[in-house]
């Protein structure tokens, strides 16, 4: 497996991350320990050292296997949780972004981990609430103190990021090295506004769902259950016509759909590293093997135009022709600045 820099950071990463919401079965669906622990292996034998948990996975269940998992090679892998959703029930201040909060959950979490650092927290989720301040100098502390090595930021609207980065780099804080979100051809829109700004400051992007809870594997298209509801707009005409061009492209390449669904959000950008995750080994072998295949162009095109978005306001309004004119005094130069 190849590995890439994080962001604007000196972290190398493996260009798959292995996602451990399954770990634990406490939710109803899932891995148990042995079947989670050879999800584990499979991807550490690939050569993968990148791995995604949250405190709030499995109630903390994720936490404490991942914990186990690395135990002997501790400063090989690179270890990813987050903080922001509750942990426990009844009150406030065991969730949000609050530095009451960021702390007391940072601190459950290197116990149920059992290390000493955790090399890149996750915001989970923006509250609305926190200001960003708060939260940017709690990270830093963080940092400062040798518990946290690197920060980033999930379900979180652009403009919000870019205020804090702005403003870490202001006051001379940590800043975010890293983007979550969901991203793949069945969700699009984070190309309006969070994929842009991750570029502009440098931000990896570890999208999450790239195979749309499995619709993108053709599952559906053959009759097969899952956890998505018939309702789900994963599973709508719209998205059944996208999986079956994956599933067609797929045959043409002698690959998996799995393959060909990850593989196109692999080549979305310089540093874009899908999380895949599994509750079989097999399943993780499949979603593996994204990082030994390429897409034709007329693949990718075909793709591209079929499960595109209207970008809206003020996108779609700067690209209109006359705008450009105007604006740029030709396409010309427009182009050029495209680039």
């Amino acid at each position: 497996m190849k590995y890439k820099l994080l962001g604007r950071s000196g972290l190398r990463v493996s260009e798959l991350c292995l996602g451990t919401m399954g770990f634990g079965k406490e939710w109803k669906w899932g891995a148990d320990y042995d079947t989670s622990k050879q999800i584990f292996d499979t991807y550490a034998n690939a050569g993968g050292n990148f791995v995604d948990t949250a405190n709030r996975y499995t109630e903390g269940t994720s936490e404490k296997w991942l914990g186990e998992f690395i135990a002997d090679n501790r400063d090989h892998f690179v270890v990813a949780t987050k903080y922001s959703l509750r942990d426990g029930t009844g009150d406030p201040n065991f969730a949000g972004n609050s530095r009451k909060n960021m702390m007391r959950s940072v601190e459950g979490s290197l116990k149920r981990l059992n290390t000493e650092f955790i090399d890149l927290l996750w915001v989970h989720a923006w509250d609305s609430l926190t200001p960003v301040e708060e939260v940017m100098r709690g990270l830093d502390d963080l940092v400062a103190q040798g518990k946290v090595h690197y920060v980033g930021i999930s379900d979180t609207p652009a403009w919000i990021v870019s205020q804090a980065n702005t403003l870490a780099e202001w006051r001379g804080w940590s800043k975010f090295v890293a983007l979550q979100v969901e991203y793949s051809l069945l969700q699009r829109t984070p190309e309006r506004d969070l994929l842009p700004m991750a570029d502009a400051f440098g931000m990896a992007v570890t999208p999450w769902a790239p195979l749309a809870g499995g619709a993108l594997t053709g599952k559906y298209l053959r009759g097969e259950q899952g956890r998505l509801p018939e309702a789900s707009a994963r599973r709508a005409d719209y998205a059944n016509r996208i999986a079956q061009e994956v599933v067609d492209a797929a045959e043409k390449l002698g690959a998996s759909p799995a393959q060909v669904a990850i593989r196109w959000t692999m080549e979305q950008g310089k540093t874009v590293i899908p999380i895949v995750g599994a509750t079989k080994p097999a399943q993780l072998e499949d979603c593996l093997g994204a990082a030994n295949i390429a897409l034709t162009d007329e693949i990718t095109a075909h793709l591209n135009e079929l499960s595109r978005i209207e970008l809206g306001f003020p996108h779609d309004f700067l690209r209109q022709p006359g705008v450009i004119d105007v604006l740029y005094g030709g396409a010309e130069v427009y182009e050029q600045i495209e680039k």
